[in-house]
């Protein structure tokens, strides 16, 4: 597959807002990232590349006094996922609880091994949000409990959920490769009960309900579709989000609300934040 790579300069530029940048474009189908002093460089199908769309989501950038600018150029000619399958990743521990590592680390002693073989899908752990929604999810008691998770890359998150009880787990993502490489995933931790369905939340059919409903994706797409959210979760479900920074709280908890969910609890890695809304459908607004 021919590939474009695309490389962002950003003014001023550090990590944080590199990693908003790259969950915003995301959606764009834009599969994988490298970091540099002044920016990243993004690879994306040349048949997925759309100028318009990539402008609009960068006139959109919700980090203000940021300015980007952007180059695209034909990519070289190689096997981007024997690339990123030959580098791998160093095995991530969340307080001596979980472990994160890929299929060449041994197992850990620890109460949660996950093997992940991440094929340029996001979610080994790595990043604050992710690590925040683990760490959350190990308290939780889900035995027996109905579970979506929405955008779910490596499947990290509903594997987590399979480790604690969860009875039926139906994830999504837009992207095939991710699609595919869930499965994978799911299949390597024994995890038989996750079905994954390509798409974005337009997969969910009525039937579909859930006890607890994960999203780590960026604040736009989650207000977008915090309605289809609403709809999917059993009365008292349980709504878990992160993938944005901690000013974007109040936006986040305003649609809530409108959509008759509360907020219960808040936690944030460094600028990265993480909420958790309960449904209380007496209290759901016109919307």
């Amino acid at each position: 597959m021919k590939y474009y790579s695309v490389e962002f300069r950003l003014s001023p530029c550090n990590e944080a807002y590199c990693d908003v940048l790259s969950a915003e474009i995301a959606a764009l189908g834009f599969e994988s990232y490298e970091y540099n002093q002044e920016g990243i460089v993004g690879y994306i199908p040349c048949n997925n590349f759309n100028g318009d769309e990539l402008n609009k989501i960068l006139s959109e950038f919700p980090v203000e006094n940021v300015d980007i600018k952007y180059e695209v150029n034909s990519a070289p000619d190689e096997n981007w996922n024997a690339l990123w399958e030959q580098e791998g990743f160093q095995p991530i521990h969340i307080d001596n609880l979980i472990c994160v590592h890929d299929t060449r680390t041994a197992a850990q002693d620890v109460k949660y091994d996950i093997t992940i073989n991440p094929c340029q899908a996001f979610g080994t752990g790595s990043h604050q949000t992710t690590r925040m929604l683990l760490k959350i999810l190990s308290e939780m008691d889900l035995t027996n409990k109905k579970v979506i998770d929405a955008g779910t890359g490596t499947g990290i998150l509903s594997i987590m959920c399979f480790m604690r009880g969860a009875s039926d787990i139906l994830a999504y993502d837009i992207d095939e490769w991710s699609v595919r490489n869930a499965i994978n995933n799911a299949q390597m931790n024994g995890a038989e009960n996750i079905e994954v369905r390509e798409g974005d939340c337009n997969v969910l059919k009525p039937e579909d309900k859930a006890h607890l409903l994960i999203a780590n994706i960026n604040r736009n797409i989650l207000i977008a579709d915090m309605e289809k959210f609403a709809d999917a979760l059993l009365p008292h479900g349980l709504l878990l989000l992160s993938g944005f920074y901690v000013d974007d709280i109040p936006l986040l908890e305003k649609r809530a609300e409108q959509l008759g969910m509360r907020l219960t609890e808040t936690r944030n890695s460094e600028e990265w934040a993480m909420v958790l809304f309960e449904t209380d459908t007496a209290c759901r607004m016109d919307v």
